[in-house]
């Protein structure tokens, strides 16, 4: 359950390490993003001499999340992190390495190069 002011961690090599969510995408009543939800974030910590530095404001996909996502076939998944993926507005990735696991369920949500781009898939 991401919401505004949530801190979250980046999953790709873009140059942002932490981003601040401050709006959830989806209408003007969605309060919480889940998995494969894009979110807009301001950037809070980035890496020196990378294209993203600090204050920038980007867009992201939700690829990690702490709370229980339930599977059709009652199993549930669940992370150790909160984390997002910065996108352009062709909905591709802006890094080009993404680390850390990916669950399935960002194929289906129509984020095929995030997916292709993971190294490990639950």
């Amino acid at each position: 359950m991401i919401q505004e002011r949530s801190i979250l961690k980046v999953a790709d090599n873009s140059g942002a390490k932490i981003v601040r969510c401050f709006r959830v995408l989806g209408g003007s009543r969605k309060r919480y993003a889940e998995i494969g939800d894009i979110v807009i974030a301001s950037v809070q910590i980035a890496e020196p001499r990378k294209a993203i530095k600090k204050k920038d404001i980007v867009k992201c996909v939700v690829v990690r999340q702490r709370k229980a996502l339930r599977r059709k076939d009652g199993s549930y998944l669940r992370f150790d992190d909160n984390a997002v993926v910065i996108i352009d507005e062709k909905k591709e990735p802006k890094g080009t390495r993404i680390f850390g696991p990916l669950p399935r369920e960002i194929k289906e949500k129509k984020f095929e190069t995030v997916f292709t781009m993971a190294e490990e898939v639950v």
